[in-house]
């Protein structure tokens, strides 16, 4: 049994916890805040890492998952960096607040920053985003332009309008689907549970732990059941379909920096993207795929998105010195 085992690491999905990586339990154990906000009535759920006096970074997650896609991430920028991570309303452990449309989703961004100071001394953090918090992250600088340094979007799905539409064709359903007046499903262990947790797009990931470990942080018990966190009216206002065609676009016009960061055997974003978005004039983004990974990146190679990570914020800092030096 590992000393000292953080609380994250729970024996109901890791055992005696002697199988996971030094990495990984070094990570969990880095100093954080776990707290709640209270947004329009409603908690929302963070966890922070680093110094306060430090550049901020502000940093979301996908459909339906969690801050902790993140918590065994941000502790490697938690030297340099301010870093919150936080679970989008109606995911996670934060509650449902209104009618979560598109515009509301980018709100988002602008109020957990402003609930935890990060706006404080002129402060711009830089987000951080993946998938669909990554569209949510383009609709909250076109709202704000002047309120972020900048973006990395990480394994965004932007394809040309036709590939998009055979894809889904082939899914049978576009992002977001689903029905929000269907209870969630209940099953009587968490191992009944853990069967149906998939991921989407399906994929296997190169560190079947970490799978283990986010499946779990997306289930609570309710009495003798297990159910999902999230709630179902997500699905009430997602993204439509017209909005992820035009997702190209929206990227390329967004105000200020970006960057992005997509796995390098990616469902979503591939070789063809970075084209199309060149095609778009987006040819000044950086755009760093990481070897061996998919749309889960954080799942497939977690210290190469590090790396890809850290490269982009180091890259952002440097300008940022080099722009104040010349005033």
């Amino acid at each position: 049994m590992i000393e000292d085992v953080p609380a994250d690491i729970d024996p109901v999905w890791a055992g005696d916890g002697t199988q996971l990586p030094e990495w990984f339990v070094s990570a969990l154990k880095v100093p954080r805040e776990e707290g709640y906000v209270v947004i329009d009535g409603a908690r929302a759920h963070y966890l922070r890492w680093g110094d306060r006096e430090k550049p901020k970074v502000l940093m979301t997650h996908g459909l339906l998952a969690h801050a902790r896609c993140f918590a065994f991430i941000a502790p490697f920028l938690a030297a340099d960096y301010d870093v919150v991570a936080f679970d989008l309303a109606g995911m996670g452990d934060s509650e449902m607040r209104g009618h979560a449309d598109p515009s509301a989703r980018g709100r988002e961004f602008a109020e957990i920053a402003a609930a935890l100071d990060m706006f404080a001394d002129g402060q711009k953090p830089t987000i951080i985003a993946h998938s669909f918090g990554a569209g949510a992250a383009l609709t909250a600088v076109n709202q704000s332009p002047d309120a972020y340094s900048g973006v990395v979007v990480c394994d965004l799905m932007i394809m040309r309008p036709e590939r998009l539409e055979q894809y889904w064709n082939l899914r049978r359903a576009s992002p977001g689907s689903g029905n929000p007046d269907k209870p969630k499903n209940r099953y009587p262990s968490y191992e009944a549970a853990r069967d149906r947790y998939i991921l989407s797009p399906p994929q296997p990931v190169g560190e079947p732990f970490l799978l283990d470990y986010i499946a779990y942080h997306s289930l609570r018990r309710d009495g003798n059941e297990w159910t999902w966190k999230f709630s179902t009216e997500v699905f009430r206002t997602s993204n439509k379909s017209d909005e992820w065609l035009t997702m190209g676009e929206r990227l390329v016009t967004a105000p200020g920096r970006k960057a992005i960061v997509h796995g390098g055997n990616s469902q979503l974003f591939n070789r063809d993207s970075a084209e199309y978005v060149h095609e778009l004039g987006g040819g000044d983004i950086p755009i760093i795929a990481v070897p061996q990974a998919r749309h889960h990146l954080m799942l497939d190679q977690p210290l190469a998105f590090v790396t890809a990570l850290q490269s982009v914020l180091a890259l952002w800092k440097e300008q940022d010195r080099a722009t104040f030096s010349r005033k």
